[in-house]
This record gives structure tokens, C-alpha cells and sequence, in this order.
């Protein structure tokens, strides 16, 4: 089993940063991907950017790719997300999740239990 616990959210105004992190335990993530989402009410959850343990390969979402980083420390099982120049829009509940290298879409990925993020206009 994985367990995976976020951090680093909280209030900031417009055109601010924030560094999210998702500290992974229980086993070891060679062959996982470690991706990060966010959900608003009355919307459905969104990917923003995954990372492939092993190689460090990344992939994000068109519309946040000028503007997020995603990467990991290997010695401190921890994924992080880099947001820049945030926007009101970017308000939401992040949660990160992790799935075999083999799944698909994260459809049975373990999940955290999000950290708000709230960007004041």
C-alpha cells in the first residue's frame, strides 16, 4: 500500500507562488508515476502534471505548463509542484496521487487527501 500526504498550501494573492509537496510512504516508487490534480465544487477532478519516478520524465496540462513544475526528490520520497504567477482560477484542492507505470489515467492510483490552495484577486 501507498500512503501519500500533501502540504505546502494556503493563502496567496494573485500572481504569487506557492510549492506544494506530497511525501509518498510504503513502498518504493521505481516504477510508479506521481502525478498532481486539483477540484473545485460542482467540478470534476483535474490533472495538471505527472512525473514518472524512474526517469524523471514529466507531462503536464496545456493551460498550467507555462506556469507549474512539477519534480521529486528521490531521497525524500517527495513530489513536488512549483506554481508561479497563480492566478484566482488556480483555487482549488490540490491532491497528488500515485499509480503503477502501467496503469492508465490514474484510474486506481492511491490518493492524498489534498491541501487548499486559495489565490486571493
Amino acid at each position: 500500500q501507498v500512503q501519500l500526504v500533501e502540504s505546502g498550501g494556503g493563502l496567496v494573492q494573485a500572481g504569487g507562488s506557492l510549492t506544494l509537496s506530497c511525501e509518498v510512504s510504503g513502498r518504493t516508487l521505481n516504477m510508479y508515476t506521481v502525478g498532481w490534480f486539483r477540484q473545485v465544487p460542482e467540478k470534476e477532478r483535474e490533472f495538471l502534471a505527472s512525473i514518472r519516478w524512474s526517469s524523471g520524465s514529466t507531462y503536464y496540462k496545456d493551460s498550467v505548463k507555462d506556469r507549474f513544475t512539477i519534480s521529486r526528490d528521490n531521497a525524500k520520497n517527495t513530489v513536488y509542484l512549483q506554481m508561479n504567477r497563480l492566478k484566482a482560477e488556480d483555487t482549488a484542492v490540490y491532491t497528488c496521487a500515485a499509480e503503477s507505470d502501467t496503469g492508465w489515467a490514474f484510474s486506481n492510483a492511491y490518493w492524498g487527501q489534498g491541501t487548499q490552495v486559495t489565490v486571493s484577486s
